[in-house]
């Protein structure tokens, strides 16, 4: 059945103001955010992905323009053109330079079927707007000289050591694209030999990485009994993040369709996981306690919603808690919540906990626990050993995390014998 074009009308499009697509035929549509902006925006596939192409705002572009538009890009895909990559080549050939963030866009476009996920690339992306743009992103790439690129890296070089060694290299690979491509010619100011590398120091110099202050695991159930004191969606956010070592994202953004009581299970999605890939969190008793106890009074999708309609806690809510819980202590005489050099421990510092208790105090395998961090397997021939997820064992390990949580007092040294 051939579809029906030219389904829209002007009168329709005047009056349409609900969010959402609302196809006219062959490709193209009227989009409404939720903000309420219209536009026209051209549909289509590509090396079999789904993209989508801005024609312009509906106020400045008429429907019969926007026909046309559509019309004319039909035509590059007929002729086996993309009509984005045409439309950004025209962009570039019109133009006598390109700014960084032009090409760093076109350099992840050419390059991002040849990664291994959309997550790499959205890394990317976001690695070089964050740090990168904020000092490239308008600049023409002719006139990008080592000052400039060691401006972004040199705040973060011992800081975050990992990362400002990704993005310098990012940025060395869209500008060494560029200087491909004619925009730019000579050295490349964010290579590392012979240029940087007398710059900054070599990281194999650099202090050991810090880790997130912890407390040590024998001083959890206190902090724990403290916590259950505690009012709100932050404090048991945060309990439900200390039973299930789990990092702060997947728990702020947690969902009640990725729970399932019954079973006893929690499956966060892979766009909430670091390692971009889904992860089976066996719930504990108390853990589905606090889950059935929350809804009773559910009011959004969000497990632990924050103040705002529709959106899930902050990224700072349970670091703030656990700074309120580290000052009432202290005023109350005692020693506040702080690790050993006296730094303030943080909702990551317990993955750390959980991880020392299970090598120090159970015997379960190591890898159990490390599963039950979601920790990516370096070793590939390790990796296919453990195929499986040791749901079970894990269940047994979690089971045995919250009962330690919930114990006041602990007998530091004694091992519990759990595995059979």
């Amino acid at each position: 059945m051939v579809r029906k074009a030219n389904r829209l009308t002007a009168r329709t499009v005047a009056s349409k103001t609900a969010p959402g697509l609302y196809g006219d035929g062959n490709n193209l549509y009227l989009q409404i955010n939720r903000q309420g902006a219209r536009s026209w925006v051209f549909r289509y596939m590509s090396n079999g992905k789904a993209r989508g192409m801005g024609l312009g705002p509906v106020d400045t572009v008429s429907l019969a323009e926007a026909r046309q538009a559509a019309l004319e890009a039909r035509k590059l895909l007929l002729a086996g053109t993309d009509p984005i990559e045409h439309k950004r080549a025209r962009k570039a050939a019109q133009a006598d330079t390109i700014t960084f963030w032009d090409a760093a866009e076109a350099y992840i476009e050419t390059h991002k079927s040849a990664w291994r996920n959309e997550k790499h690339a959205d890394q990317w992306e976001s690695t070089l707007r964050v740090y990168a743009k904020p000092v490239l992103g308008n600049r023409d790439v002719r006139g990008i000289e080592p000052g400039h690129v060691l401006r972004v890296i040199k705040p973060i070089w011992e800081t975050k050591r990992e990362t400002a060694s990704r993005v310098r290299g990012r940025i060395e690979s869209v500008l060494d694209w560029a200087t491909a491509n004619k925009y730019r010619e000579g050295d490349n100011p964010a290579r590392w030999k012979g240029n940087l590398a007398h710059s900054l120091p070599r990281r194999a110099k650099l202090a050991t990485e810090k880790h997130f202050p912890a407390i040590p695991y024998g001083e959890v159930a206190a902090f724990m009994a403290d916590l259950r004191t505690q009012q709100g969606a932050s404090a048991r956010a945060l309990e439900f993040a200390i039973l299930t070592a789990s990092r702060s994202k997947p728990v702020r953004l947690a969902k009640w369709s990725e729970i399932d009581l019954e079973a006893k299970l929690w499956t966060v999605p892979a766009e909430n996981m670091k390692a971009g890939r889904p992860h089976t969190v066996p719930l504990s008793d108390r853990a589905v306690a606090i889950l059935k106890e929350l809804a009773e009074t559910r009011e959004s999708d969000f497990i632990f919603p924050s103040t705002k309609p529709r959106k899930g806690l902050s990224d700072m809510a349970m670091t703030a808690l656990i700074r309120r819980m580290h000052k009432a202590s202290l005023a109350a005489g005692g020693k506040g919540y702080t690790n050993k050099d006296g730094e303030v421990i943080t909702v990551h510092g317990f993955r750390s906990s959980f991880r020392d208790w299970a090598s120090e105090q159970t015997a379960f395998a190591s890898e159990v626990s490390e599963m039950a961090l979601a920790h990516v397997v370096s070793n590939k021939v390790e990796a296919a050993y453990r195929r499986g997820d040791l749901l079970e064992k894990r269940r047994r390990l979690m089971d045995e995390w919250s009962r330690y949580c919930s114990s006041r007092i602990h007998a530091p040294g004694k091992v519990i014998r759990i595995a059979r």
